[in-house]
């Protein structure tokens, strides 16, 4: 005598939680990507290969507009001007060290780096360097990879 199941194997599938990862893995990608910091301004770094692990959480921009057509000269017939955090509105040199000292003022290890264009000479990078020697800031030079 046969004894017969009452139950049946479902070979269904299930995609809710599939679904549910999905999800999550987009909302996770999305807050992710505007977390990320990118440079407004245009520049043509310097190339390296060297790379460093810290990340900074401001940056200061120094733009050459002799080449672009334009005269964006906003202290003593410059054609440098000073970007913080990417803005498009030109910071003059002289308030670079109090807005720098405001944004890193609540940092545990002050950090921030320098986006110079690889024509702008080296003693205006220089100046801001020294910005951060003399409030024990660190400072790191952002290039582009090899």
């Amino acid at each position: 005598m046969a004894i017969k199941r009452k139950t049946s194997v479902d070979s269904g599938f299930s995609m809710s939680s599939m679904t549910d990862i999905v999800f999550l893995l987009l909302i996770f990608f999305l807050v992710t990507s505007t977390l990320v910091n990118p440079n407004a301004l245009k520049l043509l770094l310097p190339k390296s290969t060297g790379q460093v692990s810290a990340k900074a959480t401001v940056s200061v921009s120094i733009k050459d507009w002799r080449d672009q057509g334009k005269e964006y000269a906003i202290e003593n017939d410059n054609f440098y001007t000073y970007h913080i955090n990417g803005e498009e509105e030109p910071c003059l040199f002289a308030n670079i060290e109090d807005r720098l000292v405001e944004l890193l003022q609540s940092e545990e290890d002050p950090t921030f780096s320098i986006y110079a264009d690889r024509t702008v000479p080296v003693d205006k990078v220089v100046a801001v360097m020294n910005i951060a020697k003399r409030n024990h800031y660190k400072v790191i030079m952002a290039t582009s990879p090899e």
